[in-house]
């Protein structure tokens, strides 16, 4: 069955060659990126309407990174060539093919791969472009016009581990991720080291903290289905699983894409700096023993990461304290996830104590929370209306929020609905459960029920890689706010100290009158309550410190880091819009 993926193997071997040295000659600074104003130059030579090249640039840069790499850059010629051939270039091509798929770069090509031979598609015609090839050959005295597709790392990989402290310039930038860090490094980096910020609520960023794939977590009692349902969006099991009515997984597995199978011990991933689980050492050995990263070839997971936890313990088994801090380590997640899937099956609704701290620890991340009742086509409708009602009135208590969860209803589910096929491949009949549907008890409503539900949860699925550095953009805005925040708290402890005597009296009645020193702070500086953190937790964290060693408040910091919210980023964004807006 095969898998569109890589726009550069439906071409031939020749036109890849020929696609290289294209990419070459309009990557202006060579980096391996394509950026809007090399595009507009580049893609002029087609003479294609600018309503044409901005749907072409639309389709190539589904992410919205804002720039091309070569991968991006085929499907981008290969789709001019398209357009100079007379087909439209319009999202609206899809419409009739699948309600299922959101219009991205890959579900495009699937659409087209059973339309046209894209071995056979031929080059489009650039105006003047072997003219200006022939002068560049004419000047290099040794060109490599046939270097690998990968494209050059981003400069942006050293500027974590440059110890100069110099400025990095916007010139440095190339894409929207790229000029985030700069700012972290220039602007918020340097607040959060002066008052502590990574002791308090979050380790500092790194590389790899920006450039990660898009994460899923899936968290639930033991055996509500997360191994199985991330086995079937695989079509395969990863390293390391296991799948049983008993608890099987007593680990936070990590599922990730790698060149062969294998596990990888959590002691040696918290290490690699390519990963972005660096952050994790803080929990100690005992939660390390406990982590294990599994890599696998999958085109899935070239997208996305998915992150496989322990069963939440209920019942007895609450009693029995876990090695290491287990809310602690899913908050960790849950920060750095774009989606988190709470999976429960009608035969354990209850929210036991452990359940209910972990869902408390996904606070202020409630627009990434998905529910997911699985199972349900194990009973019949009158059972399901009645046990849908009592998770709702459950989760109501818990999550203490006016709006109502989103709760989806599971049961079979296709992966072909979400791996992206050509025309050849057939439906493959699965479910959450490992157990086909139960279509006595449910009845033709259940079912229909329940394939609506399932396109509808799909569909949040496939939209995470598009909305990848959408959510890249919020989770830094969050935290900048958070940093902020943390700066004016730890600013406000080191004023109310005392210059001489009194010191530890000051200090004990800061740390217990913790709340009423936040709400002076906040009218202070006119701040929103909601961005204050816990003040249970905060107190503490607090106690482990001497406030006399703070610093002060430094006006220009926070003044640096109100910039970049207001005017920085905004100006990013612009600056890596679709070129032809």
């Amino acid at each position: 069955m095969e898998i569109v993926n890589n726009p550069v193997s439906s071409c031939s071997k020749d036109h890849q060659k020929i696609y290289q040295e294209w990419f070459n000659f309009s990557d202006s600074d060579g980096d391996g990126r394509i950026t809007g104003n090399d595009a507009t130059k580049f893609f002029s030579m087609s003479n294609l309407s600018r309503q044409d090249l901005k749907q072409v640039w639309a389709i190539a840069d589904s992410k919205r990174q804002g720039y091309l790499g070569f991968k991006e850059f085929v499907a981008a010629m290969q789709l001019i060539s398209l357009a100079q051939a007379g087909h439209e270039i319009s999202p609206d091509l899809l419409d009739g093919n699948s309600k299922f798929f959101k219009f991205t770069l890959v579900t495009y090509l699937v659409y087209l791969d059973g339309q046209i031979d894209f071995q056979n598609l031929q080059l489009p015609v650039m105006e003047d472009l072997e003219k200006q090839l022939k002068k560049k050959r004419a000047k290099s005295s040794d060109p490599d016009l046939n270097g690998s597709s990968q494209g050059q790392p981003s400069p942006s990989a050293n500027w974590f581990s440059s110890k100069s402290s110099k400025k990095i310039s916007l010139s440095s930038v190339t894409s929207i991720i790229d000029g985030l860090k700069r700012l972290y490094i220039n602007k918020l980096k340097p607040l959060e080291v002066t008052y502590r910020f990574n002791d308090f609520v979050s380790p500092l960023l790194a590389n790899s903290d920006f450039d990660a794939k898009p994460m899923v977590m899936l968290l639930g009692q033991y055996s509500t289905g997360k191994t199985t349902f991330i086995k079937h969006l695989l079509k395969s099991s990863y390293p390391g699983a296991h799948i049983g009515p008993e608890p099987t997984t007593d680990r936070f597995v990590v599922v990730m894409s790698g060149t062969d199978e294998r596990s990888v011990p959590g002691n040696t991933v918290a290490v690699q700096a390519d990963m972005p689980f660096s952050g994790l050492t803080t929990f100690g050995t005992a939660f390390l023993s406990k982590f294990e990263c599994s890599q696998m070839p999958h085109p899935l997971l070239e997208h996305v990461t998915f992150v496989d936890t322990p069963g939440v313990l209920s019942g007895e088994k609450q009693r029995t304290q876990r090695a290491y801090d287990f809310t602690g380590v899913t908050s960790w997640f849950a920060a750095k996830c774009d989606l988190i899937l709470l999976l429960f099956d009608p035969h354990k609704l209850d929210v036991s104590d452990e359940f209910k701290r972990v869902i408390y620890s996904l606070r202020g991340h409630d627009d990434k929370i998905r529910v997911v009742l699985n199972k349900a086509d194990q009973v019949d409708t009158q059972q399901l209306m009645r046990i849908y009602g009592a998770l709702m009135w459950s989760l109501g208590k818990v999550l203490n929020t006016p709006e109502v969860v989103r709760v989806y209803i599971g049961r079979n589910f296709d992966p072909n609905l979400f791996i992206m096929h050509n025309n050849k491949s057939s439906a493959c009949d699965s479910s959450f459960n490992d157990k086909p549907v139960n279509e006595v008890a449910s009845g033709p409503i259940g079912k229909e029920l329940f394939e609506k539900e399932q396109e509808d949860l799909l569909t949040d699925l496939k939209d995470i890689p598009k909305k990848a550095c959408d959510r890249r953009i919020n989770e830094f805005v969050k935290r900048a706010r958070a940093a902020k925040i943390h700066a004016y708290i730890i600013g406000h402890l080191k004023k109310e100290m005392p210059a001489m005597m009194g010191k530890a009296k000051t200090q004990q009645r800061l740390t217990d009158n913790l709340a009423d020193e936040f709400l002076k702070i906040q009218r202070e500086f006119h701040l929103p309550a909601g961005d204050f953190p816990n003040v249970d937790q905060f107190r503490e964290i607090l106690t482990g410190y001497n406030f006399d060693k703070f610093e002060k408040l430094k006006p220009k910091m926070i003044q640096a880091v109100d910039d970049m919210l207001g005017y920085d980023i905004p100006d990013l964004l612009k600056s890596f819009k679709n070129p032809y807006d």
